[in-house]
């Protein structure tokens, strides 16, 4: 068992799986070996399918409530990438937080000041981590905001 941490993303719940999983399998094949292990077959009572993530699932709708909004962007963090778009372009997003100044934003309405980068969502702000223009490097969400110059009445999202 490993627990999901609040501001886990997906690659970070993988890695220390990884590393709980190579363990475990020493010590299965090491219990094995000496005969103190049996093989059982695993029950399927409880068990569920899930699809992989694609891209489509990964683009962030905004009139959602925050914390959809913020376990969307962890659980396609690193892989498939979460997006959304900016004047029409791409932009894939890294985690984001909850905005500690609480600000009155509509669904996908951005505000950029020293604090750095919020964006409304369907019930409260959040504020954007690293972004990443299409074409462009990663880069923390207030190097973004000055480069693109945003204006007053700029949104994210469709």
């Amino acid at each position: 068992t490993e627990p999901v941490r609040p501001t886990d993303t997906s690659g970070d719940l993988l890695d220390r799986l990884a590393m709980a999983n190579t363990r475990l399998l020493v010590a299965t094949l090491d219990g094995i070996e000496d005969g103190t292990l049996l093989a059982h077959p695993q029950s399927s009572d409880g068990l569920s399918w899930a699809p992989k993530l694609t891209a489509a699932d990964a683009e962030v709708d905004w009139s959602a409530p925050a914390v959809r909004v913020d376990r969307l962007i962890r659980a396609c963090t690193p892989a498939p990438g979460a997006w959304t778009t900016f004047r029409g372009d791409r932009l894939k997003l890294g985690p984001v937080r909850a905005d500690p100044q609480g600000a009155d934003l509509g669904p996908g309405q951005l505000r950029a000041d020293r604090d750095g980068v919020c964006v409304g969502t369907g019930t409260r702000a959040v504020l954007l981590g690293e972004v990443q223009p299409q074409g462009k490097r990663v880069m923390p969400a207030d190097a973004w905001a000055h480069g693109a110059r945003l204006g007053p009445a700029e949104r994210l999202g469709r």
